[in-house]
């Protein structure tokens, strides 16, 4: 199963939001400067993620974006469910498009049906905390984790 660029950022934001202080305030700009992703798309998914109350955003001059909750209340199978605009592996799965003359007997999207519900499955029992348990990793590629190490 392939995520859209959509999700992969949601979670690359979240992840970035974890890294930082509790609390501290972050900007699309900053996230999509550490990530070199399009500021445009991130503004989207933020934007996104504050109608879902994952994140908090804080409108003005010393405004930002930060964590609703603590990483361990963000699930990540929740995330990914609500981010993606479908779960369509395959034709049959789209009633309303399906052409598939094989449909009605067909023992393969039963079989992709039990992969994608173990696929989710694997995904909600994961949080945004572990995701970032190797912070001490992933702080050597953020810009303000390099400030940290000193």
């Amino acid at each position: 199963m392939r995520l859209t660029n959509y999700t992969d950022y949601s979670l690359r934001v979240l992840i970035y939001l974890a890294m930082k202080p509790e609390g501290e305030l972050s900007n699309i700009k900053e996230i999509a400067e550490a990530y070199d992703i399009s500021k445009n798309h991130l503004m989207k998914v933020t934007y996104e993620l504050g109608k879902m109350n994952v994140i908090e955003t804080i409108r003005g001059r010393n405004g930002g974006i930060r964590l609703a909750h603590s990483p361990e209340q963000i699930n990540v199978g929740e995330i990914v469910r609500k981010t993606e605009e479908d779960f369509h592996i395959v034709e049959c799965f789209d009633a309303d498009h399906n052409q598939c003359v094989i449909s009605p007997v067909c023992g393969l999207k039963h079989v992709l049906n039990k992969a994608l519900q173990a696929y989710l499955a694997v995904l909600d029992q994961y949080t945004l905390a572990d995701l970032v348990k190797n912070q001490h990793s992933l702080l050597a590629y953020f810009t303000f984790g390099k400030d940290n190490q000193r």
